[in-house]
């Protein structure tokens, strides 16, 4: 496998790159005079269109005619038909729909837009396409573990190539909300807890799902999500209140949005919760003066499900009136299933409490949209249900799915080197989730289907392993008998595979949990297993990181498995068998115990740190656990034996316009090929502000043969040093930095430090 090196630097490389190629003289020239004439034509729409039709243009409406699984996320608003729907479409009440049933929905409703209605604006087909169409991939945070941007921008691509063939115009993905505390049910959809992992992971959703050009009809139009600083929600409690610094939002949650619009994304969506006392969707400050005036984004804003009315509840609008006029003004230019917009927006206007040149602009934006996703030159182009079944669940979109699983799946401990199991192993497979087509895909699958996918006894079969299959628990209630029989199986084995953790229900929207615990029926269970004294491997299902304990954290094996989607059973039996060598690491940190949430690697000191060694009284610490994690960020473990070593920073001085090349020595004595996450950390020993106790600025991932070393090298620039200072602008400030070239935040791997200097 070739190297591959993300950094602070380098992670929106390649959109910089297609930005200077736009640019280009010729390019340029064409694109003014094709924007020049789609402006005009765009200012011809809007003059000609009464207040009622901008304000429909402005509504985005959940299908009255969903997807399979969207009635259930998404309910159909005012208990519409189809058929209403259609004729509000025609009327110009609707500037589309989202999570439809496909294709044939789609056609039929552009189909009549195009024939009946005045103006023949063609509808926007949205859905939510978070990790997969019909060919489901890992849940995004399980993606982030492979450390491996591209993987995501595959998938990406994967999941645009089905949709787009369904009639899907516009996904709402990525979610790029940086997620530090565990009880929060949304972790499973973003990166995790780190700055850097999300800002790469943004930008290469964002290329995958846009893929080259926009009108192409296997493109689709991402949408940052959730702006902003959601995964800041107090308690992890979804939708709760966010209070934190403007330094905090600048250094943590904003910057994976601004790689996102970087990278291309042309619209994001407000987040439901507020920020300092103010909600995002009628947030003035975050949607124009910082997202507009400053940062220069020109796209779309859109609410979240019913975020305008929310406001009413949130108790800073009076009615939906209200509400509609505050997030109008604030910069939400579409509103998603309130239908506020259509309702109050004409009368707003004509009373003066909404200025015309505000609607008008977000109808602009909305229709500039439909343009660059080419739908005013063919409407129909993403519409094909012949397409649409060529292209569901390709054999090389399952294939992708498989390599996307098992470099998602993190080791966390393999002691005795029990793994990988010999195929000749008679292994007893225990747990909920061992068998069934039940938990496989994931929360927030649309169209997705755990039928369709490969449940753990059916992946180790297909790999030829020897097993029974004994389901001893149910997910969160005993199971009748199911202990003894659990037991019995054990004895009758050489090995035992332990299948426990949370159904795929209890993580995603509004599945906040207390305890982020293996439940207590499942940790019943592995207690009376693990008495039985056979190897034991816990291959763990989660959709956020957990707080394990007893015979579970202390099995001799450990792999966290996430939802790995359609080729689920396989990707895990690729491992357990040795056909790969994991090489995934945690985007997330997995604490002692769930009273240490929030809890994230890159934390401050204190001033009163908790020293090495033997607990010190009146320190920053748990009168129980340390203040660290069980199982840090970053860590990992492959089938190889990796060292690190031999730090290597020349004279140690960075040049405030130059820089610096750091290295170590990286071994595998072990006897498997691995690929091997290499790990750049910094900490700033004095600043003008507290700094993290590390800050993960750089990673490769290098392949190691059995017995081979490599001098793994990053090169430090003044720019990854960077931070918000006491103005809460972006500031570097000479002086020493301690250095880690580690597998985890938490290893000390091969350490020194380096001054920067002016």
């Amino acid at each position: 496998m070739a190297a591959q090196t993300v950094s602070r630097r380098s992670a929106l490389k390649a959109a910089a790159l297609v930005a200077a190629w736009s640019a280009s003289p010729l390019r340029a020239a064409a694109r003014a005079a094709d924007a020049a004439q789609v402006s005009s034509k765009i200012e011809a729409l809007i003059a000609a269109m009464t207040l009622d039709e901008k304000a429909g243009q402005l509504t985005l409406m959940p299908s009255a005619w969903g997807g399979s699984k969207a009635a259930g996320l998404n309910p159909p608003g005012n208990g519409q038909s189809f058929e209403s729907q259609i004729e509000n479409a025609v009327a110009g009440k609707l500037t589309g729909v989202f999570n439809g049933n496909g294709a044939v929905m789609a056609q039929r409703m552009q189909r009549a837009v195009m024939e009946r209605s005045r103006l023949k604006i063609p509808l926007i087909f949205a859905a939510d396409v978070i990790h997969g169409h019909r060919t489901i991939f890992p849940i995004p945070v399980g993606e982030a573990a492979s450390f491996e941007p591209e993987l995501a921008e595959r998938t990406a691509r994967a999941a645009a190539f089905e949709a787009a063939g369904a009639g899907i115009d516009w996904t709402f993905a990525p979610m790029v909300d940086i997620a530090r505390d565990q009880r929060w049910g949304r972790v499973m959809e973003g990166a995790g807890e780190d700055v850097l992992i999300g800002r790469a992971f943004a930008a290469a959703r964002v290329r995958g799902f846009q893929g080259h050009r926009l009108t192409d009809d296997d493109a689709m139009l991402a949408c940052a999500k959730h702006f902003a600083a959601y995964g800041a929600a107090e308690a992890g409690l979804d939708y709760n209140t966010v209070d934190l610094s403007e330094r905090t939002l600048r250094e943590v949650y904003l910057p994976p949005f601004k790689a996102a619009f970087d990278a291309g994304a042309v619209s994001t969506m407000a987040s439901f919760n507020e920020i300092s006392g103010v909600p995002s969707t009628a947030n003035h400050w975050l949607l124009t003066e910082l997202l507009r005036n400053e940062w220069g984004f020109k796209g779309l804003v859109v609410s979240d499900y019913t975020g305008d009315e929310e406001l009413i509840l949130h108790g800073v609008a009076r009615d939906g009136r209200d509400a509609a006029r505050l997030a109008i003004l604030a910069g939400t230019d579409m509103s998603m299933a309130s239908n506020l917009y259509a309702l109050h927006l004409p009368d707003l206007v004509r009373a003066g409490e909404v200025p015309l040149e505000r609607v008008d602009e977000a109808v602009r934006r909305t229709l500039t949209i439909k343009s660059m996703l080419g739908l005013f030159d063919d409407p129909f182009r993403r519409i094909d249900p012949n397409r649409e079944k060529y292209r569901s669940r390709r054999p090389a979109a399952l294939a992708l799915a498989r390599e996307a699983g098992w470099k998602s799946i993190v080791m966390l401990k393999n002691e005795g080197d029990i793994l990988p199991l010999a195929k000749s192993a008679k292994v007893a497979v225990i747990g909920p989730f061992a068998a069934g087509q039940h938990d496989l895909i994931g929360g927030w699958c649309v169209y997705g289907d755990d039928e369709q996918a490969i449940d753990l006894a059916t992946g180790m079969r297909n790999a030829g392993g020897q097993i029974t299959v004994t389901q001893g628990s149910g997910i969160e209630e005993p199971l009748e008998g199911g202990v003894e029989a659990a037991v019995a199986a054990a004895r009758n084995a050489e090995v035992v595979v332990l299948s426990l953790g949370e159904s795929q229900d209890m993580s995603g929207e509004a599945q906040s949990r207390v305890d982020i615990v293996v439940p207590p029926p499942q940790q019943a269970l592995a207690e009376a297993v693990a008495a039985v004294g056979k190897p034991t491997v816990v291959v763990l299902r989660n959709g956020r990181a957990l707080a394990l304990a007893g015979a579970v954290r202390d099995a001799p094996a450990i792999l966290v498995t996430w939802y790995l989607g359609s080729e689920s059973g396989n990707a895990i039996a690729d491992i357990l068998y040795g056909k790969r060598s994991p090489s995934a690491r945690l985007p997330i940190s997995f604490p002692y115990a769930s009273g240490q949430e929030p809890y994230y690697y890159d934390r401050k000191t204190t001033g009163r740190p908790q020293p090495a060694g033997e607990r010190a009284d009146y320190k920053a610490q748990f009168r129980t656990v340390p203040n660290a994690a069980l199982f840090p960020f970053g860590h990992g473990l492959t089938y190889g034996k990796i060292g690190y070593g031999d730090f290597a920073a020349g004279d140690g001085k960075l040049a405030w316009d130059g820089a610096l090349e750091v290295s170590a020595l990286v071994v595998n004595s072990g006897k498997r090929a691995v690929d091997e996450v290499v790990q750049l950390y910094v900490h700033d020993k004095v600043a003008s502000v507290t700094r993290p106790v590390r800050q993960l600025v750089a990673f490769r991932k290098v392949a190691l043969a059995p017995g081979a070393s490599q001098r793994v090298r990053f090169t430090i620039r003044r720019d990854a040093l960077e931070f918000y200072g006491l103005a809460d602008k972006p500031t570097v400030e000479p002086g020493e930095f301690k250095v880690w070239i580690a597998p985890s935040a938490q290893h000390d791997g091969a350490s020194g430090s380096i001054t920067l200097v002016r």
